[in-house]
């Protein structure tokens, strides 16, 4: 971790995030006296605070890539494991690597029996599949032994960070079923990582367009630069914590509202338009009365947001009703935006056409926001990895604002 900061352009937002235009870059400046703390923007905003070889976004551009390849492009062609071994190994695997690695991933799925005798009590008390996994996280990295990454070499790190990330998904869909009154349903070794995460949620085998959809959602939110969730995991990496309490830290980081993303509140302003003569009225209200219209906007892409042309193609592949409406409500808002808000950068995110691909590939509403999870987590575990190469413990100092010291204390 450097000692100073140093600033550039913004690297972090996730879906959920505020949709104001990035602020310009604000140079460091040094404290009040030599050597002082270095003054950096409200929220670390524009700061560099390390080097990575994981990936990048560059919102300007309208672009971001995993290691050397366009994340995109990865998502078009490659497998989740395919992306997960990049993220993990530094390179795409051959078709020997692929299926080796593809097969022990597979046999890590099923989480102890310890931890699974214990989800129906955590799904009784958290009935939100991604606030019962804080704990199941947290108990499976207990359960499994789990040591400070600080007291392990990297290939032990790298192995704990391969079974919770396989379990992970287990673990989702499983305390899903539980708060509906159903059973889990055990993974399938023999099903790839999309279609097994389906078959979990479901019970049915999916159908492979559906499994590709997903698969390519899932692949094109694996890693998004240092968004709050990351750059939380690597804090906690930097003490030296084991790769549980690390992956823990970033589901809280996830849950909270201005960053876990919002596909389902997209999906439910298009069910409040309700039909397309309605659109106009109802975006115009909106954007005139200051609202925020989800599916639109983030603080970081000043073009369309990637994602959200690939999963528009994908949505435009699986066809149907609410693919033409979501096309037409889309239209419309960017219409609207660039009369009533001529001097906003403000394009379709991510979340708009996410919550129309899940929707038509059978995911409920509820489990939106976990499966982005249910990806993301490998994307915080290769930088918890990398994190902990480092050995040396992230510990930034704060301005003092309050009233000056030292004053006398008052006799009672």
């Amino acid at each position: 971790m450097p000692s100073t900061a140093t600033t550039s352009r913004a690297q972090s937002g996730d879906p959920g995030s505020p949709s104001e235009p990035a602020k310009p870059d604000a140079p460091a400046t040094p404290g009040a006296s030599a050597g002082g703390p270095i003054v950096v923007p409200p929220g670390l905003a524009g700061v560099s605070v390390t080097d990575t070889s994981i990936g990048h976004v560059r919102g300007r551009e309208g672009f971001y890539h995993y290691r050397q390849y366009s994340a995109v492009d990865l998502a078009e062609r490659r497998t989740v494991e395919d992306v997960w071994h990049l993220l993990f190994s530094g390179e795409l695997p051959d078709s020997e690597q692929r299926a080796e690695f593809t097969a022990r991933l597979a046999a890590y799925r099923e989480v102890p029996a310890g931890v699974r005798d214990v989800l129906p009590a955590i799904a009784a008390a958290a009935p939100a599949p991604l606030d019962g996994l804080r704990t199941a996280l947290s108990l499976a990295g207990a359960a499994q032994g789990m040591r400070p990454m600080w007291d392990l070499d990297e290939v032990a790190r790298r192995e704990d960070a391969l079974r919770l990330c396989a379990q992970v998904p287990t673990l989702l869909t499983a305390l899903h079923r539980l708060a509906r009154g159903e059973e889990p349903i055990p993974p399938r070794p023999d099903l790839p990582y999309a279609a097994n995460y389906l078959f979990m949620l479901t019970g049915t085998e999916p159908r492979p367009e559906h499994s590709r959809a997903i698969e390519r959602y899932l692949v094109s939110t694996i890693d998004h630069g240092f968004n709050a969730s990351t750059f939380t995991a690597r804090v906690i990496a930097s003490t030296g914590a084991d790769v549980a309490a690390c992956l823990v830290g970033a589901v809280g980081a996830l849950s909270g509202p201005l960053h876990g993303g919002a596909p389902s509140r997209a999906l439910d302003a298009l069910d409040a338009i309700g039909t397309p003569d309605r659109i106009d009225a109802w975006v115009r209200d909106r954007i005139e009365n200051g609202e925020r219209i989800m599916g639109f906007g983030h603080p970081v892409y000043r073009t369309e947001d990637p994602r959200s042309r690939l999963l528009r193609r994908t949505a435009r592949e699986l066809g149907g009703d609410l693919v033409e409406f979501a096309t037409a409500v889309e239209s419309r808002v960017l219409a609207l935006l660039a009369e009533l808000k001529p001097d906003r950068e403000i394009h379709t995110n991510v979340e708009f056409y996410a919550g129309v691909v899940m929707e038509l590939c059978g995911l409920p509403r509820t489990m939106f926001t976990p499966t982005f999870a249910s990806s993301r987590v490998i994307g915080w575990s290769a930088h918890v990895l990398e994190q902990a190469r480092d050995r040396k413990i992230i510990r930034p100092d704060a301005r003092y604002v309050g009233t000056p010291p030292p004053q006398p204390v008052p006799e009672i």
